[in-house]
Order: C-alpha cells, then structure tokens, then sequence
C-alpha cells in the first residue's frame, strides 16, 4: 500500500469490492441480514451499513485484488479521472451509498445544504440524500418537509413540545418508490421500513429529539435548545418533496432501467433482467454496483466475479462497461452529467422534460436551461 501513497507504479483500477462499516444504532434492527441476505454482519442490531464510503472516520478500503489495503480517498487523490471519469479533480469520492434497517424509527432530523454546511458547520458540503424504498411494512409511513403555512416559530414550538405531526408533512411508503430529499429538509422514517440510501459524502447532520440515537440516552435541556438553535438556522421551511415510482425505460429483452432519482449530486437507477439476454450497461463515470436481489455474476473487461445478495461493487469509469448475467435486481448509484446520462435516455424513450424534472431538484435544472434555448 505505501508504494501507491508514495508515486509508485500504481496498479490499474478494476471493478473494487470495498470495506462496509456496520452502525449500531437505536432504530436498527436484524432486517440487512435476514430480509437481505447481507452476510459478514455481526449479530447485533445493525441500523446501518456504509456500503461505499469517503466519509472521514468510516471511510471504505479496497478489500481485494492488487489494490488491497488502498483507502477509497487514496484512489480519488491518485487516480480522479480513471475512478470518475474525464474532467473529474476533488479531494474526496462525493457519494455515500448505505443500507437502512428502519426497525425503529428514524430521530426527526436534517442535514444541512452546501450554503449553511459551509457557513455555519466548516463544512465543504453538506448532505441533500435520496431514499430508495426496498420493503416496507403496510401502513408505514414517512415525516419529511415542514407543511404548508408553517411559520418558524410555530415550526420551534411543536420541535420544542416532540409533536411532529403538528408541522411536520406525513407521507405513505411503499416499496419501489424513491423520495429526493434536498439539504435542509426536515425528516424521518420508521418504523418497519427498508431502505438504500444514496447522498453527498457527509455525515452533517441535525437532530430534534430528546435522546441520542447512538444508545437511546436523553439529551439535556442545554444541549437540546442548543441543537435546536442549529437546526432553526438550517431548516429549508419551502422544501416538500414527494415519492415518486421512477421513470421505467426498456433497454432489451427482459431488461429492464428505472431512472429513481437525478440531480447535481447524484443519480440511482435501478436494473432488472431476466435470462433472454443479460444486462449490458455502459457508463463513463463512476457506478456504485449494490445487488438487492439473488446472487449475480458481474464481467467487466477482463475482471469477473460473483456478487452476492445486499453486496457492492465499485466500477471505475475507467472500466466504461459492465454485462451482469440474469436473473438480475441491482441498483446503480453514480455522480451524472445530468444531460447526457438522465435527460436524453430520458428524451428519448419520450418523457417530457417535467417528469424529468420531478425525478430530483437538480434535474429542474436542465429543463430551465433547456427551455432556454
């Protein structure tokens, strides 16, 4: 490893199974490794698993092949245009992708946007996530954005008082469905829910409650006004996103693209095929490969391997194709240019430009600049 850090001759990049860092929260429960298959877990309620990660303290590491032992930021600091693509510089991987096992509910909190992340928390972004919905329980339900005609100190006093309802919008969950929440949003999800999470690389976050998710133990008062006195600065009181099913698009016999969420920070796309023929997928940046359904075989130039159940692989741009033999239920995570790789597929399977745009904020706007011109 140290003669990658040091300007040695640097292995090429290949398709990279990562570390997973496993959190043990008060919401978790066992639904990542029995509803999922996850294997590898420790038999503990998981709340989460960091499935590719640049976040400092739980950061990924390559776990196989002649990169072994290399840090995910490493690669971005040595390798950025092959890892993401032409044109790409930055100082870290800018998106985090996880499994959620909402057994519990979700503490109502929000994460700060780039603005309020850089000016109030010496932060260089801040955190808008979108969450994939893979299971949920009938009935189950989800808090985001402030309802309609909510004034901040109205939004305060309910936070104050726990009565979230009162203020907060509650919206019906169901599998296959996708929410885009930008930064800013206040928000919660829970109990019985099963979800992938993709979002900036941060872990910036808010919280409104009066115990602390990591054990359950209760949040004094100093602490809890103090949190609240943040969360006041950061809250987005307009934002009110909504689910939507995605925008389906068939690419081959059997095969299967639903473009889930768009916009500046990070697309999800979700593939399935059956046996006719297998599923090819071209890409020229990054792809955060998570397999949601049975075990896969993955071929992508001369690298080929099994991907198992709840299992990520991150395929460099540099590799520019990946054939996944069916049956086949994967998700695609990846940093786009939002008009060659969302609005014109999209285009051009016929979708007007507003159901482009609903598919996330940043998709809004390619259809402003477009209408432009």
């Amino acid at each position: 490893m140290s003669a990658h850090r040091t300007g040695g001759k640097r292995p090429g990049l290949y398709p990279l199974r990562l570390t997973v860092t496993a959190k043990v929260l008060v919401f978790g429960g066992h639904a990542i490794a029995r509803r999922l298959g996850k294997t590898g877990l420790p038999d503990r309620s998981i709340a989460e698993t960091w499935e590719c990660s640049d976040v400092e303290g739980s950061g990924s590491v390559v776990a196989d092949g002649p990169l072994a032992g290399v840090p995910l930021r490493q690669l971005v600091l040595d390798q950025p245009e092959a890892l993401m693509g032409a044109g790409w510089s930055g100082r870290h991987f800018p998106v985090l992708t996880k499994f959620i096992d909402a057994a519990g509910a979700l503490p109502v909190h929000l994460h700060a946007d780039d603005e309020a992340a850089q000016r109030l928390e010496g932060q260089p972004n801040g955190k808008t996530e979108a969450w994939h919905i893979l299971d949920a329980a009938p009935g189950a339900t989800a808090l985001c954005g402030v309802k309609d005609g909510v004034r901040a100190d109205q939004l305060r006093a309910a936070l104050e008082a726990q009565d979230f309802d009162a203020v907060l919008r509650r919206l019906p969950v169901r599998a296959g469905e996708t929410l885009y929440v930008p930064g800013g949003t206040l928000h919660s999800f829970g109990p019985d829910t099963l979800v992938y999470e993709i979002e900036q690389t941060s872990d910036i976050q808010q919280h409104a409650m009066r115990w602390n998710m990591e054990d359950g133990s209760p949040v004094g008062d100093a602490e809890f006004s103090s949190n609240l006195d943040m969360l006041m600065q950061q809250v987005d009181l307009d934002a009110r996103p909504d689910f939507t099913p995605g925008l389906r698009v068939a690419v081959g016999d059997g095969v299967e693209r639903v473009f889930l969420c768009a916009g500046p920070y990070f697309a999800l796309e979700r593939w399935r095929a059956g046996t006719a023929e297998p599923l090819r997928h071209s890409f020229a940046t990054a792809q955060i490969l998570s397999n949601v359904g049975a075990p896969v075989r993955v071929r992508a130039g001369d690298w080929s391997g099994e991907l198992d159940r709840a299992e990520t692989v991150l395929l460099p741009a540099v590799c520019g194709e990946v054939e996944i033999t069916g049956p086949a239920d994967v998700l695609f995570g990846h940093l786009p240019d939002l008009d060659r790789d969302v609005r014109r597929p999209l285009v051009e399977a016929g979708y007007p430009l507003q159901a482009i745009a609903a598919l996330g904020a940043g998709a809004r706007g390619v259809e402003t600049r477009e209408s432009r011109t």
